[in-house]
């Protein structure tokens, strides 16, 4: 009965819908070689770099986020190069896979679950590294499945410092749009994104930005094919290039008005909203966690968390029980452990994801937060008292008089 209503997809990706996002897309196919759609789309390529931090070049791919991962692949390298990857959850690892699976030696690098990188590691991994075999660094901003967030300027100093010509790619799919990210000043050549968490739009597009370093170093890798090639998606000539044939052209629609949000919020504001819910969600957490040592978020240092997702732990099988019971009593979905633990292994049922990324405002984090609380009653799972406060003084002080 307490479920009927609009549900709540409190999952990391597909967020959120804002209705001004639905709207743009609500309309008839358009023509696809002249005239509104053309014209439209010019206007996007600013905005995204502007969103990125960068006058770098923009290619936009129709795919999810692994096909973002397999465009900057193709471009990045050649049958037999050398990559490092730096793991710190799931899709360091996922990202590690579809590169090896193109051809490519990776060099994993895996620092835990609930850890950043560590900057010594990486730079003995390079310094050994004397013949720089290395073509490019491999690491994400903030892991969609543990919620760390990496240092990405400290890790471009350590190549610096080391005076490594690798490339840096960033996978930034769980963070463009919720956590500051500067492209240019941290020294990034590329960058992959997707439409479905901080943009805002539904699941479709895959988004790279590459420098012309990137450019240079990469104009002869031979794993490059005419879809995945990002020179004509970054410089057509002609508007069915852009898109390697079809445009998407109601995923491009959407994509306009949610640039257009987050330009009217502006891009230190997004930023703000998002850490401010987070530590909102953060402040729960460690209240329900003092009346149980089984409740903890997964990353112990709030610099190295991210700001769209916050991965935590309940104890097994209290978090499977309590999703189970929001999503059929409530109307909340939240997102289970992903790569936490194996689906076969009893304490996969210990771990959850709470998103808080795009269009996403204090009442529905407040909300989603008051009804685990409720769960957590109905449930009879052991929780400290104060959270639904801690949460409220975090959003109090941060909205201000």
């Amino acid at each position: 009965m307490l479920a009927n209503g609009r549900p709540y997809l409190a999952i990391p990706g597909p967020s959120t819908m804002p209705d001004r996002v639905l709207a743009a897309m609500h309309r008839a196919a358009p023509n696809i070689y002249a005239g509104a759609l053309p014209e439209m789309v010019e206007t996007l390529w600013p905005d995204l770099r502007a969103l990125a931090g960068t006058v770098a070049h923009v290619a936009i791919y129709i795919a999810n986020g692994h096909g973002a991962w397999e465009a900057a692949n193709a471009n990045l390298f050649s049958r037999g190069d050398r990559a490092l990857v730096l793991a710190t959850g799931r899709f360091g690892h996922g990202w590690c896979e579809s590169v090896q699976a193109m051809g490519v030696q990776a060099d994993l690098l895996d620092f835990g679950k609930a850890a950043p990188v560590d900057l010594a590691r990486f730079e003995s991994a390079l310094r050994a590294d004397a013949g720089h075999k290395l073509k490019a660094v491999l690491v994400t901003h903030v892991d969609t499945a543990s919620s760390v967030k990496n240092d990405i300027a400290a890790i471009r100093a350590v190549m610096d410092t080391v005076g490594h010509p690798a490339l840096l790619a960033v996978d930034c799919i769980a963070s463009m749009g919720c956590d500051a990210f500067h492209m240019d000043a941290w020294g990034v050549d590329v960058m992959v994104a997707a439409s479905q968490k901080g943009l805002m739009v539904p699941p479709g597009l895959g988004f790279v930005w590459f420098s012309d370093k990137a450019l240079l170093a990469c104009a002869n890798s031979d794993l490059r094919t005419p879809y995945w090639d990002w020179r004509p998606r970054a410089n057509a000539t002609e508007f069915w290039q852009y898109w390697a044939g079809t445009a998407p052209t109601h995923h491009l629609f959407g994509l306009r008005e949610s640039l257009n949000m987050i330009a009217e919020e502006g891009r230190a504001a997004v930023w703000a909203r998002h850490a401010a819910l987070a530590r909102s969600v953060w402040a729960a957490f460690d209240a329900w966690g003092a009346g149980n040592p089984d409740i903890a978020l997964n990353v112990a240092d709030p610099a190295h968390r991210g700001h769209s997702v916050t991965a935590a732990r309940l104890g097994a099988p209290h978090a499977t029980r309590l999703r189970g019971w929001l999503e059929e009593k409530a109307g909340v979905t939240l997102g289970i452990g992903l790569g936490m633990a194996a689906p076969d292994d009893p304490a996969y049922h210990g771990f959850l994801r709470v998103a808080h990324m795009g269009h996403v405002n204090a009442h529905m984090t407040l909300g989603v937060l008051a009804t685990m609380q409720a769960g957590m009653v109905a449930l009879g799972i052991p929780h400290g008292p104060g959270a639904l406060d801690a949460a409220a003084r975090v959003v109090a002080e941060a909205a201000g008089a």
